[in-house]
């Protein structure tokens, strides 16, 4: 099924609205006492109910209907929620879900055993009500019309107990696939329709009438329990294309006269037309308009103010309302109108659309270098000049772009509040889940990549780091564990933790298993660290049986595949008894790097940016011995080394003199032996084709000015490999990582 354009709006904003539901509720289960908690869950299923209604999803609209009546009678006190009722509104959440899936499915139906949940969740929902549970008739001030916040019966009010709307539809609402009649038939499920009128003012001459264009209007009396806020729920996905006025019964006169004034069809007409729907009757008609005469009067003599500030005044004027109340209200009306403005600032755009941006932008960045080098080959100062600050611009346009796709890693973080408390029920464990550093931005792509790695380490903490309550108290230990999830930039790169307060590695466990697998040999001495590093073997499992959770051998071995896969590495640290961390360093971005590029016979490399410390030249002793040896000394400093002309073969004739590129990643140094230093480089990264994706020690291609080819160096294997071949631990700083977040020592 192809969404239109609507369709899709609906789909993001009911996901973004479940997941601050399941936020919510999470609070809620920990502080059941916030009676702050519950309004964002009442407004995510009266939000989704609404807007389901509008494109006919009635499945999602008579279960979401059950859920608002629960919450509501939760909001005002009627009902005490527990912790059984938060664990059964979590079920509804994750059902509304699965609705949303079916129904923007072929079918748009449930399955039966979707159906046979959906019976059983409204069953136990009901459980919670009686019978005579209704919702309230909202006064003026419960729908938020009004500008008093207590207003007592000003003088001046309609006798009329049914909601007023005033519909104009945009020409271009049957283009969005929307029917407007369909807006009727939600309408009526919400209450009961007691007059409707339609206008045709609009209409054009039949020769120049547009077969998809609307032109109608709509004049609507409706009754019953419902507030504004469902009310103007109806029209979430037209409020763009269309005019929608909104009175709440019993509303002032004044203010039946602003609706005549805005409205574009004749006053004389309209007035008519509220008098025969029985909305204003004959003499309030009048008497608004005479009063509408006094305001006009006060905007002659202060102009420049709004018609509100005007109103108030003549009320105050005639001892209807305070003008406390008036200032009170004025000032609420600015804070809504701000927080309008803030809210029309953003706008959602679809990713496939950044990502074209950003690989037109790639070849701009290529064309700007092929530019730039055919201007210096000229020796023309003014053409070298000009190439130069269109090649500044370019950069500008690049890193602009790119913060277009940065993200808050807070959503993917977030998520795993309802991971911890599930899980933990499942194993019978007390754990807290602490977020740090959910602010830190990386790439959008990267940020919907990264979900399933984070998903499988908290399962693991949560299996085997976390200890029983029994073992942790025997250890000393407070009964609740702690699960920590940081992230914070560094050196160019973004890390992100997982960390535990729990029992640790066992190391003895460990060797056990991979010399009962092969994997080393009983007489083989290997550092904490690569021992760790056993764990993310395919099929290397420590645990004694298989559960849900764990046990097959299946998962730390995916994991790795795919944080390698986005140009990152993991590691890990842990002390016996105290807890564990494993940390993932990720690049920011993967489309566009700053490097430095070097040659080594006819071939370019490009090596990021951000990982190199220094260049320096090799001296023609150190050149000498590395013939015997693998390190130079660096101010007194052993530094392995590393040929990248033996490394990847080059078979070119050796250059005079070489160079060192001093890099380092993660803690770890080395230096990369090349012959010539070639500047800094914008590199636009290529991927590697089907038959090199393998290859070791590179990472992806790029571009260069003159149309070759340039291969972008994987600096984490690179280090690895030079500390393999040193033979030594001289890669590795001499004292322990940190393993736990600072907050928690």
């Amino acid at each position: 099924m192809v969404l239109q354009p609507p369709q899709q709006t609906f789909l993001v904003e009911s996901r973004e609205l479940l997941a601050d539901m399941e936020n919510a509720l999470l609070k809620l289960e920990q502080t059941p006492d916030d009676a702050e908690a519950i309004n964002p869950v009442f407004r995510a299923a009266h939000t989704i109910k609404g807007s389901a209604g509008i494109f006919g999803f009635d499945d999602i609209v008579s279960f979401t209907h059950v859920m608002e009546n629960l919450l509501e009678e939760i909001r005002a006190g009627r009902v005490t929620i527990d912790a059984d009722m938060v664990a059964l509104l979590l079920l509804c959440g994750d059902h509304v879900s699965k609705l949303l899936l079916q129904t923007m499915g072929e079918n748009r139906s449930m399955d039966a055993e979707t159906r046979t949940e959906d019976s059983a969740l409204i069953t136990r929902l009901k459980g919670y009500l009686n019978e005579d549970n209704t919702l309230p008739i909202p006064s003026a001030s419960d729908a938020g019309y009004g500008f008093f916040d207590e207003p007592a019966k000003p003088v001046g009010n309609v006798s009329n107990d049914a909601w007023h709307i005033s519909l104009r539809f945009g020409k271009d609402v049957l283009r969005h696939g929307m029917d407007p009649l369909s807006f009727v038939r939600y309408l009526e499920t919400l209450g009961e329709i007691t007059h409707i009128a339609t206008i045709f003012d609009a209409m054009p001459d039949a020769e120049a009438m547009d077969p998809e264009s609307c032109y109608i209007g709509l004049e609507i009396d409706i009754r019953g329990a419902v507030d504004k806020h469902s009310l103007e729920g109806a029209f979430d996905f037209v409020r763009d294309d269309c005019l929608i006025r909104i009175l709440p019964p019993n509303s002032k006169i004044l203010d039946y006269i602003e609706l005549i004034n805005e409205l574009p069809e004749n006053k004389e007409k309209l007035g008519e037309l509220l008098v025969s729907s029985g909305a204003l009757t004959e003499n309030e008609l009048e008497e608004g308009l005479l009063m509408q005469q006094q305001l006009n009067e006060v905007d002659n003599e202060k102009p420049g103010q709004g018609s509100k500030t005007k109103l108030g005044e003549i009320l105050v004027g005639q001892g209807v309302v305070q003008n406390e109340l008036v200032d009170a209200a004025l000032k609420k009306q600015d804070i809504i109108k701000e927080n309008r403005a803030i809210e029309s600032s953003f706008m959602r755009v679809r990713a496939d659309k950044l990502d074209e941006l950003i690989a037109l932008v790639g070849e701009f960045v290529i064309a700007g270098a092929g530019s730039r080098l055919q201007a210096q080959l000229t020796h023309n100062n003014e053409l070298i000049e000009s190439a130069s600050t269109l090649f500044g611009l370019v950069e500008q346009i690049r890193d602009s772009v790119m913060r277009l796709r940065m993200v808050p890693i807070d959503d993917t973080f977030n998520r795993f509040n309802r991971v911890v408390r599930d899980l933990g029920k499942e194993l019978n464990k007390r754990v807290e889940l602490v977020i740090t550093g959910a602010g830190t931005e990386l790439d959008k792509s990267m940020v919907d990549k990264i979900g399933d790695p984070l998903m499988h380490l908290v399962r693991n903490s949560m299996d085997h780091g976390i200890e029983s309550a029994e073992t942790r108290s025997a250890r000393g230990k407070p009964e609740v564990g702690h699960i920590y999830l940081n992230s914070y930039h560094d050196s160019g790169s973004i890390v992100i933790e997982v960390s535990d307060d729990g029992g640790g590695l066992d190391t003895d466990k460990i060797l056990a298993k991979a010399q009962e697998r092969g994997l080393i040999t009983p007489d083989q001495r290997i550092s904490d660290n690569e021992i760790y590093a056993l764990i993310m073997e395919a099929g290397f499992s420590t645990a004694t049986e298989v559960t849900n959770v764990s046990g097959r051998g299946m998962g730390m071995d995916v994991v790795k595949r795919n944080i390698e896969s986005l140009r990152g590495n993991i590691a890990i640290d842990s002390i016996s008894g105290v807890g564990t961390t494993i940390s993932i360093r990720l690049p920011l971005t993967l489309a566009i790097i700053d490097g430095f590029l070097v040659g080594v016979g006819a071939s370019s490399y490009v090596v990021p940016l951000d990982t190199v410390v220094e260049c320096l030249e090799l001296s023609e002793a150190d050149r000498a011995a590395l013939d015997t040896r693998s390190y130079v000394n660096l101010r007194e400093a052993v530094l392995p080394l590393l040929r990248l002309r033996d490394t990847f073969e080059v078979t070119a004739p050796k250059c005079r003199r070489e160079n060192i590129v001093v890099v380092k990643y993660a803690g770890q140094q080395a230096g990369l032996v090349v012959d010539e230093l070639l500047g800094e480089f914008k590199a636009v990264i290529k991927p590697l084709g089907t038959l090199f994706e393998h290859l070791s020690g590179i990472s992806g291609s790029t571009i260069l000015g003159n149309g070759d080819v340039a291969l972008i160096i994987d600096v984490p294997t690179l280090l690895q490999k030079a500390k393999d071949q040193d033979g030594s631990n001289t890669l590795h700083p001499p004292t322990k990582r940190q393993f736990l977040p600072k907050q928690t020592l």
